[in-house]
């Protein structure tokens, strides 16, 4: 089988890199380190070719326009801001920034029933935010889920940032992952992960092409049959950037699987991705720059193509 396009790109930065920025970051404070951000982003503006294509693409049907350089420069910005400001909120300088949350009553209400839910999200807007805002309620405990090359990955770089404040995270793929969330879940803990983006590049029972922004795309099933399995609630989450130092939080629920008969399952799964596209498209429409996936989503141009694109400063997980 071949690996994704997004899974076979090539990673430019590296921990020292990382730590040189959190140090900088740290000691300049954020709006003098912001300066920084514009020369990199600039950079893979003009050096990368590929992300800046895939940018161009995704703009053109979420704008309804044709997109212009300061488009997808805004565009590699935003992503750069997000990752920048996670070394603020991984070190606990939340005075920093304006949070609004919505929807937080979802999270209470499948809080209080004691079992655990699934908060299922996207490359869109900035997860580091919505934990954030979950660390101001000390009863919520939030795991993340994500694939094992990934998740070896993001580690190392969340631990240059601050070990300290590392989730927990649960490599997929394992023989033991689906063991490993469900004991989460038993402890009432709130499973994150991102469902946008499917491990392989082969179509099958494992992906679902549904329209999206004007065209079809691939989308995993993995992640809501693995919550129909479970039999748990499903909540959507994004934490969006607004410029500046604001973010908004959105929590919306998905569906629930909690009293799924067996024969239901397959359809019940199909109705809660098709939702989950439909969110998708909503808050992308809401948000336009904070979708954050630089290769071809579409898959209308070569593989080859797509295993280049290079997002700014650090690949999302």
């Amino acid at each position: 089988m071949n690996r994704a396009a997004w899974a076979e790109s090539q990673e430019r930065s590296n921990v020292t890199l990382l730590r040189i920025m959190t140090w900088l970051s740290l000691r300049l404070g954020r709006r003098a380190s912001r300066v920084l951000l514009h020369a990199i982003v600039l950079y893979f503006v003009l050096l990368s070719p590929a992300a800046c294509a895939a940018s161009r693409d995704y703009l053109r049907r979420v704008l309804s326009r044709p997109a212009r350089w300061r488009d997808i420069y805004r565009h590699m910005l935003t992503f750069a801001t997000t990752i920048h400001d996670r070394v603020y909120l991984m070190n606990e300088r939340h005075d920093l920034f304006d949070i609004r949350v919505e929807g937080a009553a979802f999270l209470h209400s499948a809080q209080a029933r004691g079992r655990g839910a699934f908060l299922i999200g996207a490359h869109l807007g900035s997860f580091e935010a919505i934990r954030s805002a979950g660390r101001a309620q000390p009863a919520l405990r939030i795991v993340v889920t994500m694939y094992e090359e990934n998740a070896h990955r993001i580690n190392a770089v969340l631990a240059t940032i601050n070990p300290v404040a590392r989730p927990e995270v649960i490599a997929l793929g394992r023989v033991d992952a689906m063991l490993k969330v469900r004991e989460r879940l038993d402890e009432n803990c709130m499973v994150g992960i991102l469902a946008d983006r499917t491990l392989l590049r082969d179509t099958g029972s494992s992906t679902r092409r549904l329209d999206f922004l004007g065209s079809p795309a691939e989308f995993p099933v993995g992640p809501l049959h693995m919550a129909a399995l479970l039999k748990r609630p499903v909540i959507f989450m994004t934490g969006l950037h607004h410029g500046d130092n604001r973010y908004d939080i959105h929590f919306e629920p998905l569906a629930d699987f909690s009293d799924l008969a067996r024969g239901a399952r397959a359809t019940a799964v199909e109705d809660a991705l098709a939702r989950y596209v439909a969110l998708l498209e909503r808050y992308c429409r809401a948000a336009p720059y904070n979708w954050f996936n630089y290769f071809d989503f579409w898959q209308a141009g070569s593989p080859a193509d797509a295993a280049r694109a290079d997002p700014p400063i650090i690949r999302e997980s």
